[in-house]
């Protein structure tokens, strides 16, 4: 990774055009969400699904929460995009879960991987994404104790929130590439490790009351879904952490007490725009 003190000007000036190309990807693609409204299958946890389904609409796509295993095949054959999302798993949506991730796999559509609680005190969950990996997930999402414990590092969770920062995480994660395109792991910020651009971008922004709100890492995972099917897998990741970072950030400037910032949030997501991707994203490129 560059140290800013040994970045000449010329490498400056192609960080930040980097970053306009990036971030002008990402305004294509959230005009690409409002254009396509995307089909996105969702099979997440109980705790998680109306709120994942709220933010995708706020966003502009079309969830569907098809979780059942006599359904998952035809449905997930025409879904534009899946998300898996393990954290309260039944025997019936693991069924699903392996269905509908093998019928997207086989017909190249994109999917989300997002490994809720992944470790060694929850083993049934954690050998089925073990399994699910080996289909190659899009993009694998998570918080940096779960990205860490998937990566093959011990590492202790509290539950399933994260005791370890993304920013500990992100080079552990490299491994998990051969896997997927993209590992996305939150935190305080962002980092998304990128196959096709070989390189980490950091999202910066949001507010510390996302945490405080259940099930926002889980619609993270959904959102990146809908994007995946309207843009690569890296700028998908991308734009969805944006989209979150920008809305947590000014739900934030409305609202100080965790309620109103969740309406102040959603309606946040629903009003995004490109003059606010371009005036309020905060990104960088790291080296790998």
């Amino acid at each position: 990774m560059n140290h800013p003190e040994n970045i000449t000007h010329s490498q400056t000036d192609q960080l930040h055009t980097h970053t306009d190309v990036i971030l002008q990807k990402v305004v294509d693609a959230w005009t690409e969400l409002q254009t396509q409204q995307p089909l996105v299958q969702c099979i997440t946890n109980s705790v998680a699904a109306n709120y994942a389904a709220n933010v995708l609409l706020a966003a502009g796509a079309s969830p569907a929460m098809i979780d059942n295993p006599f359904e998952a095949e035809s449905f997930a054959s025409i879904t534009a995009a899946l998300s898996i999302n393990v954290g309260t798993p039944t025997s019936e949506q693991m069924q699903a879960m392996q269905i509908s991730a093998q019928t997207v796999a086989s017909k190249n559509t994109p999917w989300v991987l997002d490994p809720v609680g992944y470790g060694a005190f929850l083993k049934w969950r954690s050998e089925m994404v073990d399994q699910l990996v080996l289909l190659k997930p899009t993009v694998i999402r998570g918080n940096a104790s779960e990205i860490s414990a998937l990566a093959g590092n011990q590492v202790e969770s509290k539950g399933v929130d994260s005791t370890v920062s993304s920013k500990e995480v992100y080079l552990q994660a490299l491994a998990l590439l051969t896997h997927t395109e993209c590992v996305a792991i939150s935190g305080e910020s962002d980092f998304i490790l990128s196959k096709q651009l070989n390189s980490v971008i950091q999202v910066n922004g949001g507010s510390y009351l996302q945490p405080k709100v259940t099930a926002t890492g889980c619609a993270l995972g959904a959102l990146i879904a809908a994007y995946s099917a309207v843009t690569t897998a890296t700028i998908a990741a991308v734009s969805a952490h944006i989209h979150f970072a920008i809305a947590g950030k000014l739900a934030f400037e409305k609202a100080q007490a965790v309620g109103s910032f969740n309406v102040a949030f959603l309606d946040e997501i629903y009003q995004m725009s490109a003059d606010k991707i371009w005036q309020y994203a905060d990104i960088e490129v790291l080296s790998l």
